[in-house]
């Protein structure tokens, strides 16, 4: 007798994968029959991996193809098992309700200016028109506060849903939480990362944000647990790393956006911002002395295939602004206002291609292996 192929596949229809509910040719778990005259090799994948479960297997292919379609045909089942991949343990961040774009602020030393930038690049947003909120995620240095000139001001409570939460201190149309808020300013933190962790969930999550298209994280320096964190904890929309030019700062720098580009991280780098990249006298307006390298920053993002948002001078009046809680983006026609306009709009365009291309506001997964320690404007 001359075996047919479909008589075969219609036999199979009748049985099922022992534990899993849809006969064997609907599941898709026969992958393949040959038939050489009475000889018919069956190929199955099963996902059980009981010895039990492949031999039910093969005994009910035979009965059912003797039974049905040919009682001495020559049956040979070859099993293979797909085993489920191991378990992982997986932590989802979680969106909160009406904030529309979370960018973290990084560098991977201190001393390049990030905090500075996050500051300057929120007032830049609020003076645009975007409702801007800044959490000031460097524990153990904070600094925000005195940016902004709210170092003695403390967030006031306030009932929503019935639930008190915290209300964010505002100026200059930012909104901010800071450790530094709850802190003396003579009082260090010493804080292990639990301890850490559990100061930024309630900051993030038991705050009164309100509807904010850009939510600024102010990261702390390098790359270690309250980055885990906060990337544990939140969806972030995408990352900037701030640098100098200088080549130590750099090797930094390249660590801070392999961390966000590792696979199990997977945050977008939206660009490299060189800060004090040259030097310019005031008695000599046009003369540009790079005291820390030229162009490095620059060529990093090059290598790294990552934007390049643009760069921020070595200027005193900087650091005057921050000191006496005045961001520098604030002042009207000015080099530097100009500067931090158009890193501005470099991140905005990243945020609006960003989420263009890939689902919006989708909360990132941090996976490790168990046992082991939208834009709205433009």
């Amino acid at each position: 007798m001359k075996l047919n192929k479909n008589d075969i596949l219609n036999a199979l229809k009748t049985i099922t994968v022992p534990g899993e509910g849809e006969n064997m040719v609907d599941s898709e778990a026969i992958k393949n029959i040959i038939v050489f005259g009475d000889e018919v090799i069956v190929e199955i994948t099963i996902k059980n991996p009981s010895l039990q479960a492949k031999k039910r297997t093969e005994v009910d292919i035979m009965k059912v193809i003797h039974d049905k379609v040919y009682a001495k045909a020559k049956v040979k089942v070859n099993v293979r098992v797909e085993a489920p991949a191991p378990p992982t343990n997986e932590i989802k961040g979680k969106a909160i309700p009406g904030i529309k774009n979370i960018v973290a602020i990084a560098s991977g030393k201190g001393g390049v200016g990030k905090s500075t930038v996050t500051a300057n690049l929120a007032a830049t947003l609020a003076k645009m028109g975007f409702n801007v909120g800044v959490l000031d995620a460097d524990v153990y240095g904070p600094s925000i506060p005195i940016m902004f000139d709210v170092v003695d001001d403390r967030p006031l409570a306030v009932t929503i849903d019935g639930k008190s939460k915290m209300k964010p201190v505002e100026n200059y149309g930012v909104k901010v939480l800071s450790i530094g808020f709850f802190t003396q300013p003579n009082q260090a933190v010493i804080w292990r990362g639990p301890m850490a962790a559990k100061a930024l969930n309630q900051m993030i999550f038991d705050a009164d944000w309100g509807a904010l298209d850009f939510l600024l994280i102010d990261l702390p320096p390098g790359t270690g647990d309250i980055h885990l964190s906060i990337m544990q904890a939140l969806p972030i929309t995408g990352a900037v790393v701030v640098s100098t030019p200088q080549n130590i700062a750099l090797a930094d720098a390249k660590k801070g956006v392999a961390m966000f580009q590792q696979d199990s991280i997977n945050v977008p780098v939206l660009g490299i911002i060189e800060n004090m990249a040259y030097f310019t006298p005031e008695e000599l307006p046009n003369n540009k002395y790079y005291i820390f390298g030229k162009e490095g920053a620059k060529n990093l993002s090059e290598d790294l295939k990552v934007p390049y948002l643009g760069e921020i001078p070595l200027v005193q009046s900087i650091r005057e602004a921050g000191d006496v809680g005045r961001p520098a983006a604030l002042q009207t026609a000015t080099p530097l206002a100009e500067a931090f306009n158009a890193l501005t709009k470099g991140i905005v365009r990243e945020v609006v291609k960003r989420n263009k291309s890939l689902p919006p506001t989708e909360a990132i997964k941090i996976t490790t292996m168990a046992g082991c320690g939208p834009a709205s404007k433009s």
